[in-house]
């Protein structure tokens, strides 16, 4: 299968480069390049593309605006955005988790890291560049919009969750891969992908980067602060 990549930076000499390196695996194709949010979300509707490379400092409208204008259009449900910032971690990329990004890489990462991404994302993983720290994410998460703590209506939704089901979104919101929660908890990769694929239904999460949203601003898993 081949993912289809859409681009969106404002900056062209970037997405040239981008689109150079995207096209030269035998697995991806570019199908689109925008120059700034509204331009992404047309082309994404447009072409429907299995990965979003969205810039968040575009002019008009913006990375941030244009993954929650995508997120939210059910005809889009398939498409995940993976954020590329200059930053590593600030409150744009917390907020675009928020608006419904499955992760985001740094622009300095390098290409092998880059194509991984891309495909991370693709298969539904949730994506964290390698020098964020999901301490520091977590604690972003965790806080909120206006220091309140956790979700009432998050929390609420929690209680549709079996405690097997809630055991595992506990492991998902820890980083731990499918494999690794199996181990955990004594029972197979597939018994847990499909504990994972049930929270997901159930919470209304697009993908294994939102489990950890709801995880956090539930008050589910709470943020270490070391």
């Amino acid at each position: 299968m081949t993912i289809r990549v859409l681009l969106a930076d404002d900056q062209a000499l970037l997405r040239s480069a981008f689109r150079v390196l995207v096209d030269s695996e035998p697995d991806m194709e570019v199908v689109g390049e925008a120059s700034d949010g509204a331009e992404a979300v047309r082309l994404a509707r447009e072409h429907a593309p299995d990965i979003v490379l969205m810039d968040i400092r575009m002019p008009g409208t913006d990375g941030l605006a244009a993954t929650r204008l995508i997120s939210a259009d059910p005809s889009l449900a398939r498409v995940r955005v993976v954020i590329l910032t200059t930053f590593e971690v600030d409150d744009y990329v917390v907020q675009a988790l928020r608006a419904g990004a499955s992760g985001f890489l740094g622009k300095g990462s390098e290409p092998v890291e880059l194509l991984n991404a891309i495909r991370v994302a693709a298969d539904g993983e949730a994506l964290l560049s390698p020098a964020a720290t999901k301490g520091l994410i977590a604690r972003f998460l965790a806080r909120g919009d206006d220091g309140d703590g956790p979700d009432p209506a998050r929390s609420e939704r929690l209680g549709t969750l079996t405690g097997r089901e809630r055991e595992v979104l506990v492991q998902v919101a820890g980083g731990h891969s499918n494999d690794e929660i199996a181990e955990r908890l004594e029972v197979s990769p597939l018994t847990v992908k499909t504990h994972v694929n049930r929270a997901m239904a159930k919470l209304g999460a697009r993908d294994r980067a939102q489990l950890v949203v709801i995880a956090y601003e539930s008050g589910l898993v709470r943020p270490r602060m070391d």
